[in-house]
């Protein structure tokens, strides 16, 4: 279980770096791709505020990355467990307010990644 949760996290890790990539570098190249319901033109004065979503999936990733460095089994559950709730929120928040594909993409994954790194504490504090 413990492969599968590490490559879960590191997984979700990257999906959230290629988001904050693209809400910060791509918002206006390939928004209007991504997001074909939305107006071409409304990307451009939307650019800042991409930019500033995507800085908070890049710390999404930054807390899932710190979790696969800490050696300490407890605090390294409780870290993982931190972020991965937090990427499950946002996820629901985003499938309720933008897209339900956002749940798809974010939540389902953070849930299966929670559930492996809960079996994989609870086997190691056994």
């Amino acid at each position: 279980m413990h492969r599968i949760a590490t490559i879960l996290i590191a997984l979700i890790a990257v999906l959230h770096l290629y988001i904050a990539w693209f809400e910060m570098f791509a918002w206006v190249t390939r928004g209007p791709q991504v997001f074909s319901v939305l107006p071409p033109d409304l990307f451009e004065p939307t650019k800042a505020m991409a930019a500033n979503q995507g800085l908070y999936n890049a710390f999404l990733a930054a807390g899932l990355l710190w979790s696969l460095f800490i050696k300490d089994e407890q605090w390294r559950f409780k870290v993982a467990t931190c972020f991965l709730l937090f990427v499950t929120v946002a996820g629901i928040f985003g499938g309720v307010t933008v897209s339900q594909r956002i749940i798809f993409v974010q939540t389902v994954p953070a849930v299966i990644a929670l559930f492996f790194v809960y079996l994989r504490y609870r086997k190691a504090s056994e």
